[in-house]
């Protein structure tokens, strides 16, 4: 299973957790893979620290506003730029943006590649 499916089935778990209160963790599929596994415990155990990140730099918007799978969506591209060194950084965000294109609004892909950007730039760059 290539690694664009293994983290979409993460943000898909996790985007169901945030909407049902359930744990991510319960919502995998049994057959999911290590990766979609460590993305979505990841996530999961970095999610204050992830949060802080998108709601700092996503000026104007409070983490309430910004859509359930988009907040998903970048969770994961975020825990891959600060957790994942295997992961370079142009891949995590690559792959969050075609994500938001396939399965968000038309303004979705901007918006994540701008918060992503922002902090690749601001925090893990420097």
């Amino acid at each position: 299973m290539r690694r664009s499916d293994q983290r979409r089935a993460a943000v898909f778990a996790l985007y169901q957790a945030d909407v049902t209160d359930r744990q991510a963790d319960e919502l995998l599929d049994h057959a999911a893979s290590d990766f979609t596994r460590e993305l979505v415990e990841g996530t999961v155990r970095e999610r204050a620290q992830l949060d802080e990140l998108i709601e700092r730099h996503a000026h104007g918007w409070s983490l309430d506003r910004i859509a359930p799978l988009e907040r998903n969506i970048m969770r994961v591209a975020l825990h891959e730029l600060l957790h994942r060194p295997d992961v370079p950084a142009e891949v995590a965000i690559d792959e969050a943006v075609e994500a938001a294109k396939e399965l968000c609004s038309a303004d979705a892909p901007g918006f994540v590649n701008g918060i992503l950007g922002a902090v690749e730039r601001e925090e893990v760059a420097s």
